[in-house]
């Protein structure tokens, strides 16, 4: 009898195995619970095989942009399969050709070129080979407060904890604090200065590795796992000054913000800069069909004209995740999205979290863009002492447990990361799911007032 790793015998739903007998999930302890069965979703909402439902205020992992189920993205997946379901990426296709120039029409600069991959953490890899064969460098900068993919490279280039289980990555790597004024390290007390000591100590780190040295610099335009921090006014044209002074390839990592995650196409639109190389995945096509990409400045991609590029994937491109990303954009267009995210993000989930910090002592910070915000949670305003210390594992971590999992009973399933309430619904959300929503969080907020204090 074929036994799970308890050694009890398998347990069938009519013909569904459970996931505890043979799914190894990422990032979970294998002897945890068995995660929620999702049998089904529409636009925000998807529910479990108990019918319980949930409000998506996560997007599941920021990447189902466009909603659940949408009935353009079905229908361009179904008839691209049925005209070419899958070709290799040495020869061309229709969907991956279209794909790539309503993307380049839709990019900041002389980013005119497209890689595809399929995830954002390839196209992590991709940008920094990209970086090091054109400047003949190998060092890379890259902050603290990031993560940026799983993979080799990508998981030594993050800075957050989860890199720590990698480790040793043999990325040559040098990282740097970028700007958080709510725990400036500087002791920064208005935007203006933080971004000035930022700027200051970027330029110090550039010159104590040697600028010589370094091939790239990259970083999330909107910080997204570690605390949805929207740099301050002049930050990200600082380190683009920096950057061309030092030769420096600078890497907008936007594989969470692009494709109207904070109302724009590229979040390095809200900020009027132009990366040398651009990263993107997730709402590219709403993870409909793995896809990934890596937008590459002209001059850059000219290096590869008549010498082949060192790299490649079996299924970069592929016809059925194109035809979901021309049909993605298209709904765009045609909604609305980026207009209908701009306005109710400000107008409606902005102001509706700015209402709740002001009822609530456990929010010490309201932050964020668009659709993509975070409400950073303390045990004392005045202190800024977080609800759970940094990294907090076990016990220590009970506190944010327990406020996840109210508002998962409450049918909310947001993007909770160490002590932030994280926010990121469907771009397609309404205005009245986002006010159901935040009717949810403010019940939800009454399980953090609880530790204030404590």
């Amino acid at each position: 009898m074929n036994r799970a790793r308890s050694g009890r015998p398998r347990v069938t739903r009519d013909v569904q195995v459970t996931a505890e007998d043979h799914v190894f999930y990422p990032w979970s302890a294998q002897g945890g619970p068995n995660p929620v069965l999702i049998t089904g979703a529409s636009g925000s909402w998807f529910w479990d095989e108990t019918g319980a439902r949930y409000l998506d205020f996560s997007s599941q992992l920021v990447n189902v942009n466009i909603g659940h189920q949408h009935p353009d993205m079905i229908e361009a997946v179904v008839a691209q399969a049925r005209e070419l379901a899958t070709i290799s990426p040495t020869v061309g296709n229709r969907a991956r050709s279209e794909l790539a120039r309503l993307v380049v029409e839709r990019a900041p600069g002389d980013l005119n070129r497209v890689l595809f991959t399929t995830g954002g953490a390839e196209a992590v890899e991709h940008a920094v080979r990209l970086a090091r064969s054109y400047t003949g460098r190998t060092k890379m900068l890259a902050a603290y407060r990031s993560y940026h993919g799983g993979t080799g490279v990508a998981i030594g280039l993050t800075g957050e904890p989860r890199r720590w289980g990698a480790e040793p990555t043999n990325v040559d790597v040098v990282r740097f604090f970028g700007p958080y004024l709510y725990r400036s390290p500087w002791g920064a007390r208005t935007p203006e200065e933080e971004t000035a000591a930022a700027l200051t100590h970027l330029r110090q780190v550039i010159e104590a590795e040697g600028p010589a040295h370094i091939a790239g610099l990259i970083m999330e335009t909107v910080v997204g796992t570690n605390g949805v921090l929207v740099p301050p006014p002049g930050y990200l044209a600082g380190v683009r000054a920096l950057c061309d002074e030092f030769g420096i390839v600078y890497i907008a990592d936007e594989v969470m913000v692009g494709f109207g995650r904070v109302g724009e196409w590229f979040a390095v639109d809200a900020f009027e800069v132009a990366p040398d190389i651009l990263t993107f995945a997730k709402g590219v096509n709403s993870g409909y069909v793995p896809l990934g990409g890596v937008l590459i400045a002209e001059r850059i991609a000219r290096r590869y004209d008549d010498t082949p590029y060192p790299g490649g994937l079996t299924y970069a491109g592929h016809p059925l995740a194109c035809a979901a990303g021309v049909a993605s954009i298209g709904v765009f267009e045609r909604d609305g999205i980026l207009e209908h995210v701009r306005s109710v993000g400000a107008q409606v989930l902005g102001k509706g979290l700015e209402e709740l910090a002001a009822r609530h002592p456990s929010v010490g910070e309201v932050r964020g863009l668009g659709y993509f915000w975070a409400l950073e949670l303390v045990r004392d305003p005045h202190t800024r002492e977080p609800l759970i210390p940094f990294a907090a594992t076990g016990a220590l971590a009970e506190p944010m447990n327990e406020v996840t999992a109210a508002a998962k009973a409450r049918g909310l399933w947001p993007f909770n990361a160490g002590n932030r309430f994280q926010i990121a619904p469907p771009l397609t959300t309404t205005a009245e799911e986002i006010r159901l929503g935040l009717d949810i969080v403010d019940e939800v907020l009454e399980v953090a007032d609880r530790h204030v204090g404590t």
